[in-house]
């Protein structure tokens, strides 16, 4: 893991617990927690924006974000113009966001990965590099 990578991570109270757990184990990063900062009920829009809106300003390398089932907080980051924000549940979609889609933000489905599988997934994400070449093609035709 490296130190030159900065984190922005948001969570409404689905993902609190996994948000509060990935937070200390991405203690070798600047991370910036955007809330939620509790298990009450929140509404994800209200996390899922400001993460996106950092990482798309540039002031963080990538964004972590969860929520039950990714939905709603990955709907609400790809409203964003320089955002792409992937739902992964496995280390290989993971790897191939990253890969071929240069994806920019990590969206974990808490009520559907263990906490070590969430672990393992954000680990891949934040290890593996975008390949470029002919994807870079691809991900220039997602812009709106």
């Amino acid at each position: 893991m490296s130190d030159k990578i900065s984190i922005a991570i948001g969570s409404d109270h689905a993902g609190f617990e996994y948000k509060e757990l990935l937070r200390a184990f991405l203690s070798a990063y600047e991370v910036k927690d955007f809330g939620t900062y509790s298990a009450e009920s929140a509404d994800y829009p209200d996390f899922a924006h400001p993460v996106a809106s950092a990482v798309e300003a540039g002031e963080f390398t990538l964004g972590i974000l969860v929520c039950g089932s990714a939905n709603g907080v990955a709907i609400t980051a790809n409203k964003h113009q320089g955002i792409r924000a992937a739902i992964c549940w496995t280390e290989e979609i993971a790897e191939l966001a990253r890969l071929h889609n240069n994806a920019n933000v990590l969206c974990i489905p808490a009520r559907f990965v263990s906490t070590d599988a969430a672990k393992a997934i954000t680990e891949k994400f934040i290890a593996t590099p975008f390949e470029g070449g002919r994807h870079a093609v691809r991900v220039g035709k997602m812009s709106c």
